[in-house]
């Protein structure tokens, strides 16, 4: 249930817009589908004109790929001194490039995955949609109600 008098206020936010703070961070959630469930990965990630790439190794998230290449993924960011956070989603194709690609070899130069050993694979999400929200809290909610309080029961 959603309480408005805590609900942070919520902006649609352009192509070009999610793009933009899209390019201010470089840690997102990878969701992709595991023997029929949604699981989430943390991943680090480079932008790539209007696509976005990162290096995985093998594993879940490439046996996930491999099996449904229908990918979404998740970039967010809290600003708890101007109480301001927003969130950008991608859904799309994700393609996989081999060790031996050149393309691996370029990116590994601005990719540096948490786990950089044996990342054998460039992984680029092709977007279908690209949606986001900001979010702004109110002053009177920030008086009463912790910054992430607020923001967990404006996302419920």
């Amino acid at each position: 249930m959603r309480d408005n008098e805590i609900a942070p206020k919520a902006a649609i936010l352009t192509s070009a817009q999610c793009w933009s703070l899209l390019s201010q961070t470089h840690t997102g959630r990878l969701a992709v589908n595991v023997n029929g469930r949604p699981d989430v990965f943390p991943v680090n990630y480079q932008l790539d004109g209007e696509s976005l790439r990162f290096r995985t190794g093998n594993g879940t998230k490439i046996d996930a790929i491999n099996d449904d290449g229908r990918v979404a993924f998740e970039v967010d960011s809290v600003n708890q001194k101007e109480g301001t956070a927003w969130s950008v989603v991608i859904k799309g194709d994700a393609e996989i490039t081999s060790a031996d690609s050149h393309l691996l070899n370029a990116a590994e130069r601005g990719l540096f995955p948490w786990q950089g050993v044996g990342k054998a694979h460039l992984v680029r999400i092709v977007p279908e949609t690209v949606t986001g929200r900001s979010f702004t809290l109110d002053a009177s909610v920030t008086q009463h109600v912790s910054f992430d309080e607020a923001m967990r029961a404006g996302l419920e």
